[in-house]
């Protein structure tokens, strides 16, 4: 059985670094939702959702964006929630670990190689993520003088990474 997966993101450039790990999901059961519409057409054929943005200069928005994405992943029911970082990934992450106990996963801007700006600070993330990957950078970076390298078959820590995979039988 295929395991249903939710991918989270804002706009911009957390958007755009979710597409660059995007072809690590291909052949899975995956809906997207992000801030603007016209990312739709860039996973065509796959569901998308539109959820209201919210950031920490527009916190009038909160309110609505906690309504419509609980709603999104009570609606979906995802095994695993995956957010490439800011507020509207946050409020997945939340909703679905506490409101059905889904595996999450934030995955922090790469530029935020040492440290955790805004929401992924690990203040308000490390609750809600199951993953958080702050304690990967320091052994990645080692690893390749090139740049960040991570190999989720060899970290205990990516377990919900590797459980999310398709397997038939």
């Amino acid at each position: 059985m295929c395991k249903r997966i939710l991918v989270v993101t804002s706009g911009g450039g957390h958007w755009a670094e979710f597409r660059r790990i995007a072809p690590a999901l291909e052949g899975m059961d995956v809906s997207f939702a992000s801030v603007r519409s016209e990312y739709g057409k860039e996973v065509a054929g796959r569901p998308y959702y539109l959820v209201p943005d919210f950031h920490r200069k527009k916190l009038w928005g909160l309110p609505h964006a906690m309504v419509a994405t609980t709603r999104l992943v009570l609606k979906l029911r995802p095994d695993v929630v995956i957010s490439t970082g800011a507020a509207p990934g946050l409020l997945a992450l939340a909703a679905a670990k506490w409101l059905t106990g889904a595996r999450t996963i934030w995955i922090d801007s790469l530029a935020n190689a040492d440290s955790f700006p805004g929401q992924g600070n690990g203040r308000a993330s490390s609750p809600m993520s199951g993953s958080p990957n702050g304690g990967i950078w320091p052994v990645t970076a080692a690893r390749n003088s090139g740049g960040p390298w991570y190999d989720p078959c060899h970290d205990r820590r990516a377990a919900a990474v590797r459980s999310a995979h398709c397997r038939d039988g």
